[in-house]
């Protein structure tokens, strides 16, 4: 009777150790997962764009070319990797840096569409590039697909084929990988620039709440919308997707600021005979102003002139002179 009441008394004393046991392994992977979250969740630094290539100096289009390629090869190889289609811990948990990286792949998308359709053709019935046409419809493959094909399996399919150009387009041997460094071409690239920086400084601003004008039809007088819609829009971020609005954001911001760059030294000429190349800079500079790094642990979402501050409406305020400077730009490359 006292041998069972002992071998008892030892059963129940070992239920202790291991549930201490069982606390301590899950607390030990709580921490390694929020380490892992805070390194993999950094945003990167801005990095200084190439120029030329050690076999041939100077190429244009190798820039912004090369770009490209560093910005795709951020997304696939940083920290974590792509986390955007993360189905598993800590990755499915993260939400601010999957928002930076769309913002990054929506960059890289609008330049590969405008790399095969402006930049490498001479004209509009010009053959368009086979590495550049295959790349354009990799970059847009689903976002968030993890499996049958993983979203990185065909970005990686994209990123290749802009290396095979860029070899191309570097090489003497071969003229049919061409780059034209045109008013018109840098033209078109702009004004998709102009929209993205447009939709997002709105998108930002909406944080607080507004109702807003409709001025869908404003100097069109005989023109008219698929849907009627009410002269005041009310508009607001839910509060949910205020700190994703403001990543993707973000995002945009810190690949624009290599692909002007980039264009800075690939369309150098075009810019200087239009004496435009303060204006390429002043966009450059409200874009890295976007960039300062955040010092609160939260995006804030303040009234606008309420006490706290808003994040969004900081934000919104540098896309929206960087917009304003990129239609300038374009109204100067437009002129004669």
């Amino acid at each position: 009777m006292l041998s069972s009441l002992k071998s008892v008394f030892s059963r129940r004393l070992k239920l202790p150790a291991q549930w201490r046991l069982a606390t301590a392994i899950v607390i030990v992977l709580l921490l390694v997962a929020t380490a892992l979250s805070w390194y993999w969740s950094r945003e990167p630094d801005v990095f200084w764009v190439t120029a030329d290539t050690q076999e041939r100096p100077l190429v244009i289009g190798y820039s912004t070319t090369d770009t490209l390629i560093r910005l795709g090869s951020w997304l696939l190889d940083k920290p974590g990797g792509y986390l955007s289609n993360d189905i598993t811990p800590p990755g499915i948990w993260l939400d601010n840096m999957p928002s930076f990286e769309f913002g990054v792949l929506v960059q890289v998308r609008d330049l590969a569409r405008v790399l095969r359709n402006d930049y490498s053709r001479s004209q509009s019935q010009s053959t368009e590039d086979p590495d550049l046409s295959l790349a354009e419809l990799a970059f847009n493959f689903d976002n968030d697909s993890w499996i049958f094909p993983p979203s990185e399996r065909e970005y990686r399919r994209g990123l290749e084929a802009v290396q095979r150009y860029r070899v191309r387009l570097s090489s003497d041997s071969d003229p049919d990988a061409q780059f034209y460094a045109r008013a018109d071409n840098l033209r078109e690239w702009l004004a998709v620039v102009e929209r993205r920086l447009g939709s997002l400084s709105q998108r930002l601003s909406a944080s607080v709440g507004q109702i807003r004008v409709n001025t869908d039809l404003a100097g069109e007088p005989s023109g008219s919308t698929a849907t009627a819609r009410p002269g005041d829009i009310p508009v607001k971020t839910s509060w949910l997707e205020i700190d994703n609005v403001f990543f993707e954001a973000r995002g945009n911001a810190w690949a624009l600021v290599h692909f002007l760059r980039a264009a800075q030294f690939d369309f150098g000429s075009v810019l200087e005979d239009k004496n435009a190349v303060v204006s390429m800079r002043q966009i450059i500079r409200e874009l890295e102003g976007a960039l300062a790094a955040v010092r609160s642990p939260i995006i804030l979402n303040g009234s606008g002139f309420g006490l706290l501050a808003n994040h969004s409406l900081v934000l919104a305020s540098y896309l929206s002179r960087a917009h304003a400077a990129a239609i300038d730009l374009r109204g100067l490359l437009e002129q004669g």
